[in-house]
């Protein structure tokens, strides 16, 4: 039995994870191992370990109370596809994971330091196969697309809990993934004034 006190919630998710899943059933190889970076409560995890039986879904996020949350959502709700978590911080040289055929990110690269992003992409780089996906998801600043006041509200809010959070700039996020030996191949306007980029090794 798992401390359900232990499980987390975050409303955004069960509003997200059905459009997100979509792309993802688009994107995704048919079978293999996904790694899932900053999952958080883990209810993404658990939702797309279900929605896809035929690949092994690898959660991790670095902050010993998601790694909690994520543990409990996956005893009350096993999926033999679904492993337990691993302690994850994307800005380490070191991963616990050496190989797999994806990489997703979901709301990780605005509420974390840049540098957690430069290593999100180093790691993809040495974790992941040429042509395989690194699927990134949430609000992202463009050049030539006029940021809604919500996103810009958002970044402001952000920005006051720690100045090295915040929206980026789409443009510096495609020159981080170039610089790694990746190309971003889609990218999906998604609810709520979301995108979701999916970026391939090279």
């Amino acid at each position: 039995m798992s401390n359900i006190n232990a499980k987390r919630q975050a409303p955004a998710a069960a509003r997200n994870r059905a459009p997100i899943g979509d792309v993802l059933e688009r994107e995704l190889p048919d079978g293999g191992l996904v790694l899932e970076i900053a999952s958080g409560t883990g209810e993404h995890a658990l939702y797309f370990a279900q929605r896809f039986p035929g690949l092994t879904w690898q959660p991790s996020d670095p902050d010993p109370g998601a790694l909690a949350s994520i543990a409990a959502w996956r005893s009350d709700h096993p999926a033999a596809n679904l492993l337990e978590p691993v302690e994850l911080d994307a800005s380490c040289e070191e991963w616990p994971t050496s190989r797999a055929d994806a990489m997703v990110c979901i709301n990780m690269v605005h509420i974390s330091p840049w540098e957690a992003s430069e290593g999100l992409f180093a790691g993809a780089a040495r974790v992941l196969g040429r042509g395989d996906p690194l699927v990134l998801y949430g609000p992202y600043l463009e050049a030539d697309v006029e940021t809604v006041p919500s996103n810009l509200a958002f970044d402001e809010n952000l920005k006051a809990r720690d100045p090295r959070w915040g929206l980026r700039q789409l443009a510096d996020v495609d020159r981080l993934a170039d610089a790694n030996g990746f190309d971003r191949t889609a990218r999906y306007a998604m609810p709520a004034n979301n995108l979701t980029l999916v970026y391939r090794k090279r």
